[in-house]
């Protein structure tokens, strides 16, 4: 179930994560999941995307290794996609309309 999106724009230097866990469509996966450690999960990922302090040591890499680093794959419960490329004029507005269609 896509929960967000993060996009990653080198030009732009921009790297930002955005989420909207909806514990009802995830309550029909599976009544047994923890959605608090999700939540958190998630939450990390958004701190490592804007680094600094409290983001920990990921979080301090530079935004290309911090992309890699969160695009990974992983056998965890919160994974990422396959990394799509494309073009974008203003990143910001791209990573809205991006949640409105894959997640909303």
């Amino acid at each position: 179930m896509n929960v967000g999106v993060i996009l990653y724009c080198a030009k732009q230097k921009f790297l930002q994560a955005v989420f909207v866990l909806d514990e009802d469509r995830l309550a029909a996966f599976s009544n047994q999941l923890d959605i608090a450690a999700i939540a958190a999960n998630l939450n990390a990922m958004a701190r490592i995307c804007k680094g600094g302090k409290g983001s920990g040591p990921i979080g301090q890499l530079d935004l290309p290794s911090r992309f890699r680093w969160l695009t990974a794959t992983r056998s965890t419960i919160v994974q990422t996609s396959k990394v799509h490329p494309g073009f974008c004029t203003h990143a910001g507005e791209t990573l809205n309309r991006l949640l409105i269609e894959q997640v909303l």
